[in-house]
């Protein structure tokens, strides 16, 4: 293979907020740290263990303004895109190094308030003993009241 390829995808929760700076001739650059994390088991104790990964994520102008505008701390999101190593000299005078992910297209996957609203449901539509749980139609498409249209697609 001859080519390269340098791609990140991430998929974790806004660990602040969205901090935006503007440069002159209307460009921006906005950043936020990201979390993603990863759980296992420990063998020997049989305790849950949850490691937390940081990342340092840069989104450039218009994407800049609309993460800033519509995420907030502790918001899920999906960021695809390139990690870039930087340097710069500090206030005393060492060098200093980060690594980023300069996203190049993201999702907003939920928000703070609607995971919050999802587990506070989740909890309260438990069947307590005795009575029947009613199954939620969360995958039927927006806007769908009837029954399912066959399509005649070939696939």
């Amino acid at each position: 293979m001859s080519g390269t390829l340098n791609k990140v995808m991430l998929i974790g929760h806004l660990g602040d907020e969205v901090k935006i700076h503007f440069f002159e001739g209307g460009n921006c650059i906005g950043r936020f740290p990201l979390a993603t994390n990863e759980t296992y088991t420990n063998k020997q104790t049989g305790e849950r263990v949850t490691n937390t990964d940081w990342h340092n994520i840069v989104v450039r102008n218009k994407a800049a303004e609309i993460c800033e505008k519509y995420l907030s701390k502790g918001d899920k999101i999906y960021v695809e895109g390139r990690l870039k190593n930087r340097q710069w000299q500090g206030e005393d005078g060492n060098t200093r190094y980060t690594t980023e992910v300069h996203v190049q297209d993201f999702t907003f996957l939920t928000t703070k308030k609607e995971s919050m609203a999802n587990a506070q449901a989740s909890s309260q539509n438990q069947p307590q003993q005795g009575t029947t749980a009613t199954t939620n139609k969360v995958n039927e498409p927006l806007g769908n009241n009837g029954p399912e249209e066959e399509d005649d697609l070939p696939f």
